[in-house]
């Protein structure tokens, strides 16, 4: 029996050999785990500071910042049977003053753009919300190129119906 206890006595103050293994690891995995999360928070910045270096730098605001196109349009455009009207309001949205600034010294260029985009539309098209979310994105591709074209970037990132009547 004594025999027995000093057995265990030494199995117990001898440490595993497994278990050291499995620190070392774990420690391995811990080390692996820091670099990937450090190179996703810094590395994968890098390329993209090193893309835009040479543009230059736009001053993006956290808040969105709205233009209305005043007053709104109003159109006639014809339908089969009769002559028909279309009354538009517009604004813009953008995260860029400068974007809404150029808009805005751009306006009579805009809103002449809308007018014969609004003008050229059937009537059984704009009946359903398909159509006027298809002219949605036509004004607003409408909209981009002329901002493109007066200050290098298209800026306006939305174009709203604030209010859209047809008669």
């Amino acid at each position: 029996m004594a025999q027995n206890e000093q057995v265990s006595e030494t199995t117990a103050s001898a440490p595993k050999k497994g278990s050291s293994k499995l620190v070392l690891i774990m420690g391995v995995a811990l080390l692996a785990m820091a670099g990937v999360c450090a190179y996703v928070l810094l590395g994968a910045r890098a390329p993209h500071e090193g893309a835009t270096a040479g543009a230059p730098k736009v001053a993006m605001s956290k808040q969105e910042q709205y233009m209305p196109l005043d007053p709104p349009f109003v159109v006639n455009f014809r339908d089969d049977q009769s002559m028909r009207f279309l009354q538009v309001g517009v604004s813009l949205m953008s995260h860029d003053a400068a974007s809404l600034a150029a808009a805005k010294d751009a306006e009579p260029v805009i809103r002449n753009a809308l007018v014969m985009l609004f003008s050229s539309q059937d009537y059984t098209i704009l009946s359903d919300a398909a159509g006027k979310q298809k002219l949605q994105a036509q004004a607003l591709a409408a909209v981009r190129k002329i901002v493109n074209d007066r200050l290098g970037r298209p800026g306006v990132e939305a174009l709203y119906f604030t209010s859209f009547v047809m008669q």
